[in-house]
């Protein structure tokens, strides 16, 4: 992942959902959450592609600001919250 790094400023990726709880199917998608160290516009869909390349799965992608800011939202951090007990930093 060092290239995602160098590409994108990608800080660090973090797995969640089914994947990181072990309990994914033969066609789960893999839930990542990216820390970038700045904004990178319409490049965010080009990271997503290159996910899904090296993984060969499809990838649900957001970034980890999206999810901090779930928290401050009534109407998604319940989902932040279910979220927040599955992480796994990569």
């Amino acid at each position: 992942m060092p290239s995602l790094k160098n590409s994108y400023g990608v800080k660090r990726i973090i797995i969640y959902g089914s994947f990181a709880k072990g309990t994914q199917r033969k066609k789960s998608d893999v839930d990542i959450l990216v820390d970038l160290k700045k904004p990178i516009g319409f490049e965010f869909v080009s990271l997503a592609d290159e996910l899904e390349k090296i993984l060969g799965r499809k990838v649900d992608l957001a970034t980890y600001n999206h999810y901090r800011s779930s928290f401050q939202n009534p109407r998604y951090k319940h989902i932040a919250e279910d979220i927040k007990g599955s992480l796994v930093y990569v």
